[in-house]
Order: structure tokens, then C-alpha cells, then sequence
């Protein structure tokens, strides 16, 4: 539960600028707002100036404002979701909104680092491999997303080394300030332009982390380069209950809000996260010690049922108006109906299925974020509560296939690499296609699924992927043609949206409604085209190749009740209100078997 604290403060209406919309209209389309219980603090000065960016080339129009989004105290506050349900509710305003995530580790992107370290790493249509709170980005706003999207520590002081051996600095010595801080604010700034209301910047790592300070450091001076009017700041916090003393503790969060303070940015809005209710005298403490506004503290539980109700909370407690008020920016009728009804499908689910999950980072649950999200989106499609059993790879190379996934009513391989695992995703994928259980296997996931049946189907018991044994007799599945010559790990996969061309009448056309489809590609393995005759007379279906021809991107097997695997990644591109197709069919498929059972 939000709870957003109102004060009684009024004022008069300020004059407006020249060109400037009448900021007491820009919620006067909505008739909830009460714009007189805002205090003027939290309007841009009548007489501000600054730099114009963005729309400057039409005076009548405003220019694309600023939101920074930080967080301090401890890490994982949810300052993704919360920059995600920002994000939300400004477009149910009818703004267009623009999202960014900048990182303060030194790897040029999280391409290289470990799911066990970072989460899974989220594939962007242009190829780019970012941080995975831009998944929450794309699954809670429409705002389109590229590699500028996420900047990282290393990325920044490459292109300044970059620049540097290029002489563009003209001899001058290369500094943070200004020059890594400048390349900061261009990533940032670049994102501005006619068609962007808001950019929405989330900083990732805590307040007082050294290697956050350069990025810190850079939007403290955004505002001094574009107009303070134009910038707000919304700092994610943490408020601890002891046991011990009973009490709500509100110190780390004015520490943090200092350390802030320090630096030279004095945050507009509190968002403060708390296991039990926050209370007026400890609102009100945080105000008066944070120096914000007591409207702008605003109290943020942990959501008992699912992170979708974050927005809905936010816009019940005024967080929109908040925002509208200090940027004046004119905004429509709020429409959050569908939104709404999403919140109360999960809420009361009409039926029930548990699927297993059988991976090698299972330890880790943001390893496969995206995963159990698309999960849970078709489960919502189908009224149903989706129950995922979390079983490691490894346990099924000691323990029985068909005891660990005994009562489960599907199975889902997703992606990964290496060998470790590997044989007991194998045992998994028997056990489904010879018990009639509902199978969908995710990259990594479908080049198991042909090994399996290489194996004990086409009777080719050594065979396997070069990834895992360069000496294999069956190599079915061999190196992409083009890695062959890659040295460098980082960004050299087959990565992006590619083409696919689906066979018509096969399981994949009927669940996409289409023929010819888009997905995002992560991995540098492939089905051997030398193999594809004698799976396909084995029954095997290539239901989806690459538009040449040349590259299997999808197999099931038709005699099957719903077995299907793909070599790329689906999940990036599922919705809670928009499920994909591949996860709709297969939890559809599991619900099926799930009430087949219950009725035998």
C-alpha cells in the first residue's frame, strides 16, 4: 500500500511565461486533481530560464523535461519498477515518455558478466545486451528502446579513451569533470528531442557507492544546463523495522537523503519502501529532516500479490500529480481501467497450474526474470495462478526425471551456457516428450530438445553440441558459420530481432496467427543443417526457419499433445497485458492437461 500524505497548504496562481501552457490547466482535464493542494514549491518559477532542448524549435511547445530516479540505503529497492510505474502512469496521461538505465560497473555491458552476479541480461531488438531492468521498461511502458537506453560505466569512459587517442580533446588532459560527466549528460540529453515528453533516467547502484559519483556528479549539472524547471529528482529509500525496538527506523533514509544533499542534488520526491506502514510522525519526520515537501513523501509497501499493482498504488496516492505539478506539463484524462482490471485478474485467479522450470541458475532468481514475468502474463490471459517448481539442472544428473517433475503439468528449458546441467535438461526433455507433457524449450532449451531426440529417437547415442564435446561423432548441434573466426566474447553472438518464416499449418503459425514473425536471438550454437532429413523423416518438424532457409529457428512434434522449442528468446517480448503467444499456447496447454487430470 502507498500512502501519499496531503497538506493544506494554498496558493495563488503565478503568472506564465510567454508560450508557456497555464500550468493551472495542465490537470484540469482531469477532474480529480486539486492543483491548490500543491505547494508552490512544487511549480517551476514563472521566470525560470535555462537552455531550451528537445521541442526548442517550436516556442508553443515544451521541452522534453528530465526525471532522475535514485536509491539509497541498501540495493534491489525496486528503483526499476519504480522508474517502470513512472513511466506508466505519464503515458496513461497521454505523454510520451523515453526510459534509461545508466550503470556505474566498469564492463562495457552486462553481455560477459554472470546471472549469478547480475540476472539474466535483456536482448534489445537493435542487438543490444543491456540490464535487465529494462525489461520492467518495456513490459510497463510503450517507450521504444535502443542501446542508448543503457549506458554503463565502461561504455562512457571508452568512447572518452576513444576520443582521446583520436586527438578530438586537443591535447587538453582528460578529466572526470568535465569530460567523463559530459559524455554522461550527452547519453542522457540525447535521448530529448520533438517527439519525447519526459526521458525517465534511472542511476543503478546506492547513493554514496564511489563508482556512482561521475553519474551523480552529471545530473547535478543537467539542471544547471537545461533549466531546474525541467528536471525533477525522485530518490527510492528504505525505512527498516526493528524487532528489537518495535519502531520504524528513519535514519538510514535521512543519511542517504544527506549523502544526496552532499553531492548537490536535493531530491523533489521520497518514495520510501517499507515492510510496515510508515505513519504521519515518521512521514513528517523524513520531510522535515530531508527538506522536501510533506505531500512528497510518499510510502511504498511491498505489493502482497504481484509488482503490477505498483502503478495503480502510485496514482491512488497522487504521485502523477506530484510529478505534472513540479514539471508543468499538461497532460489528458487518466485511463487506467485496463490496467486495473489486469490487477484484479491476478488477484482472483479462476484456476491453477504448477510448471517446473528446469535451469542451471535456478539459485538466482532474476536469472530467468523474464521468464517467470511471460510466464505469469499468460497465466493472467487465462485467469490462471501460474506455480513455478524451481528445479536445478544438476539434481536431475542424481535423482529420477519423473519423481522431480511428478505432478508438474508443463515444463520449460530456458537459455544458458556451458555444459554444466546439461545431461539433466536431457532427462527433463524425455521425460516430457514420452509422458505427453506439455514441452516449450527457450534456446539453450531447444538445442537439448535436439539432442534428446537425436539420441533416442534417430538412435545416435553420442550425439550432442560442439559447446559441449568438440570431439562428438553426431555434432547436431554445431557453431554458427560466422563464430567461427569470433575471438571476443563481448557483443559477438547472434543477437537481435531476426526473421522467421513459420511452416503453415504447424503448431508455431497457429499460436503466432501468422506466418512470418520477429523474435530476439542470444547464442552462437545452431541446429546442424547436415542432420535436418533425417530428423524430419523421425517426425521431427522444422517449423520455423530463417527467411534463406539455411537456419532452423523453431521444431515440435506434431504427434505430440503440445511440444515446441525455439531458438530465440520470446520472453523478451511478452506483456502483462499483451501475453506472447508461445507462453499463452503453452500455459493453455498445461491448464488442458491440468483438468484432464482432474477429471480422469
Amino acid at each position: 500500500m502507498l500512502v501519499l500524505l496531503h497538506g493544506n497548504e494554498r496558493h495563488p496562481p503565478e503568472p506564465k511565461m510567454d508560450g508557456e501552457t497555464d500550468r493551472n490547466a495542465v490537470v484540469a482535464s482531469d477532474p480529480a486533481s486539486n492543483i491548490d493542494n500543491f505547494p508552490s514549491s512544487f511549480f517551476p518559477s514563472a521566470h525560470a530560464s535555462g537552455p531550451q532542448h528537445g521541442r526548442a524549435g517550436n516556442k508553443n511547445e515544451l521541452m522534453t523535461k528530465h526525471i532522475f530516479v535514485t536509491g539509497g540505503v541498501v540495493s534491489s529497492l525496486g528503483k526499476g519498477l519504480t522508474s517502470a510505474s513512472i513511466g506508466t502512469i505519464l503515458e496513461r496521461r497521454g505523454l510520451r515518455v523515453r526510459m534509461q538505465k545508466l550503470d556505474p560497473y566498469i564492463n562495457v555491458d552486462p553481455g560477459t558478466m554472470s546471472p549469478f552476479q547480475h540476472g539474466e541480461v535483456y536482448v534489445l531488438d537493435d542487438g543490444g545486451e543491456t540490464d535487465l531492468d529494462l525489461g520492467h521498461y518495456e513490459r510497463f511502458t510503450n517507450s521504444p528502446l535502443s542501446r542508448e537506453s543503457n549506458y554503463t560505466s565502461g561504455r562512457i569512459y571508452l568512447k572518452v579513451i576513444q576520443k582521446e587517442r583520436e586527438g578530438k580533446y586537443l591535447g587538453k588532459t582528460v578529466q572526470v569533470v568535465p569530460h567523463i560527466t559530459d559524455e554522461i549528460k550527452a547519453a542522457v540529453l540525447g535521448l530529448a528531442g520533438p517527439d519525447v515528453d519526459v526521458v525517465i533516467t534511472e542511476l543503478g547502484g546506492t547513493v554514496g557507492d564511489i563508482e556512482g559519483l561521475p553519474f551523480l556528479e552529471a545530473i547535478r549539472q543537467i539542471p544547471l544546463d537545461i533549466g531546474r524547471q525541467n528536471c525533477l529528482f525522485v530518490h527510492l529509500t528504505l525505512v527498516p523495522y526493528l524487532k528489537a525496538a518495535r519502531e520504524l527506523k528513519t535514519k538510514p533514509t535521512q543519511h542517504s537523503v544527506q549523502q544526496l544533499r552532499e553531492i548537490g542534488i536535493q531530491p523533489d520526491i521520497l518514495i520510501v519502501r517499507t515492510e510496515r506502514p510508515l505513519g504521519r510522525e515518521n512521514a513528517d519526520k523524513i520531510a522535515l529532516f530531508c527538506n522536501v515537501e510533506k505531500e512528497a513523501v510518499i510510502e511504498e509497501q511491498d505489493k502482497e500479490f504481484s509488482i503490477y499493482e505498483v502503478p495503480v498504488g502510485l496514482i491512488e496516492y497522487g504521485l502523477d500529480k506530484l510529478i505534472l505539478g513540479r514539471l508543468g506539463l499538461p497532460a489528458g484524462p487518466l485511463n487506467m481501467d485496463d490496467w486495473e482490471e489486469l490487477v484484479r485478474r491476478i488477484k482472483n485467479p479462476q484456476h491453477e497450474v504448477t510448471i517446473a522450470v528446469v535451469g542451471k541458475y535456478i539459485e538466482h532468481r532474476d536469472a530467468y526474470k523474464s521468464i517467470y514475468e511471460a510466464l505469469d502474463h499468460a497465466g493472467i490471459a487465462h485467469s490462471t495462478r501460474v506455480i513455478v517448481k524451481r528445479i536445478e539442472a544438476e539434481q536431475l544428473e542424481r535423482q529420477d526425471a519423473g519423481s522431480a517433475l511428478a505432478g508438474v503439468d508443463g515444463l520449460l528449458v530456458p537459455g544458458g551456457f556451458g555444459h554444466r546441467g546439461i545431461e539433466g535438461k536431457i532427462q527433463a526433455v524425455r521425460f516430457a516428450r514420452e509422458n505427453n507433457l506439455p514441452y516449450f524449450g527457450i534456446c539453450l532449451g531447444m538445442q537439448v530438445a535436439v539432442i534428446e531426440y537425436a539420441r533416442h529417437v534417430l538412435g545416435l547415442p553420442e550425439a550432442n553440441s560442439t559447446e559441449f564435446d568438440t570431439e562428438s561423432s553426431d555434432p547436431v548441434i554445431c557453431l554458427l558459420e560466422e563464430q567461427r573466426t569470433v575471438s571476443d566474447k563481448g557483443g559477438t553472438m547472434r543477437l537481435g530481432a531476426q526473421p522467421c518464416l513459420l511452416k503453415q499449418g504447424s503448431l508455431m503459425e497457429k499460436c503466432y496467427g501468422k506466418s512470418e514473425i520477429s523474435e530476439r536471438h542470444r547464442h552462437r550454437y545452431e541446429f546442424n543443417p547436415n542432420y535436418r532429413t533425417r530428423f524430419s523423416d523421425a517426425g521431427l518438424e522444422l517449423s520455423g526457419l530463417s527467411p534463406s532457409g539455411t537456419l532452423v529457428e523453431a521444431i515440435e512434434i506434431p504427434k505430440h499433445p503440445w511440444f515446441a522449442a525455439v531458438q530465440f528468446h520470446p520472453e523478451f517480448k511478452s506483456k502483462p497485458n499483451l501475453p506472447h503467444p508461445l507462453f499463452h499456447g503453452f500455459i493453455g496447454a498445461a491448464l488442458k492437461r491440468r483438468q484432464n487430470r482432474s477429471m480422469s
